[in-house]
């Protein structure tokens, strides 16, 4: 590992409440409306984290750990997620698999956070977390093994580093398939429009936000933090696609950052364009993206 190695997970750790300031922004934009600062995530983060916290007299240290394991797991998910221009910091064969992991072991500590508050309100926004991660993972794992078999890599940094022209010309439509899976696994694993909406507090609908409600001070803040880098970790997966391998680092970075910001703005208009999917929709909308990673293999194999 060397310092350019670090690159990737820094701008993932300071730019990641950036991203969601620029979704909120267009959302504010196409509403008309003036919205709120950019920087406005930041402010929320660092107000929450100078706040105490209050537990109930039926917790135990499980709602504690839950959030701190979640930022965890994210942090160390950045180190193994490369940047265009840059490797990550940590690769080794495989680290595909680790990274679903990492996101497994982060949605089970979130879980175990809400259970452990005792109210069956947290429970039920639990298990609707639980049933829609066992049809997103399966689809984020067909995307990436079909990343795999494109590039002959087995390492996500080779495997965005061997994506060029030529990849795209070679293999687009399993390539375009996988980008679109991407995106709509954005939407559902970071609970936002059109699956969830993280700003709703209707019991019938919420998901992911239902799990936080007893959450407070320090741990809500380092909570909303983690879904900031969740949004930034599968942002660079669908940005990492684009073919710019051969390029100079510098250029290829900031290619990087303008398909983020670009990324950051069509979610923001996909929320404000689209109403949330009523609760028995969103499995077949899941089910949407696993279909277009499995054509997209099955393409490669033909």
């Amino acid at each position: 590992m060397n310092l350019q190695n670090l690159i990737a997970p820094m701008l993932g750790l300071l730019l990641a409440p950036l991203f969601v300031g620029v979704i909120n922004r267009t959302k504010a934009l196409v509403a008309g409306r003036r919205g709120p600062p950019l920087v406005q995530p930041y402010r929320d983060v660092f107000k929450l984290l100078r706040r105490g916290a209050i537990y109930g007299d039926v917790t135990t240290p499980l709602v504690r750990l839950g959030p701190v394991l979640n930022s965890a797991t994210l942090i160390a998910a950045l180190l193994i997620i490369p940047f265009p221009g840059v490797g990550a910091a940590v690769s080794f064969t495989g680290d595909l698999i680790v990274l679903i992991g990492l996101f497994a072991l982060g949605r089970f500590a979130t879980v175990l956070a809400a259970l452990d508050t005792g109210p069956s309100f947290e429970g039920m926004g639990a298990s609707r977390e639980v049933h829609f991660a066992a049809l997103a993972e399966p689809a984020l794992l067909i995307a990436l093994a079909t990343l795999t078999r494109v590039t002959h890599a087995t390492d996500l940094t080779a495997i965005y580093g061997a994506i060029s022209i030529n990849t795209w010309v070679r293999a687009l439509p399993a390539l375009a398939l996988v980008g679109v899976s991407f995106l709509v696994l954005e939407l559902v694993e970071n609970s936002r429009i059109p699956v969830d909406d993280p700003t709703t507090h209707l019991e019938l609908t919420m998901i992911h936000e239902v799990m936080v409600l007893d959450h407070s001070g320090p741990d809500l803040g380092m909570i909303q933090y983690g879904a900031a880098l969740k949004l930034w970790i599968i942002g660079i997966l669908l940005i990492g696609l684009a073919p710019v391998h051969g390029a100079e680092p510098w250029v290829a970075g900031v290619a990087g950052l303008f398909g983020m910001v670009g990324l950051a703005a069509v979610i923001g208009m996909i929320e404000s364009a689209m109403a949330r999917y009523r609760m028995t929709t969103v499995p077949q909308f899941i089910v949407g993206a696993a279909t277009l990673s499995a054509v997209a293999f099955i393409v490669l194999l033909v």
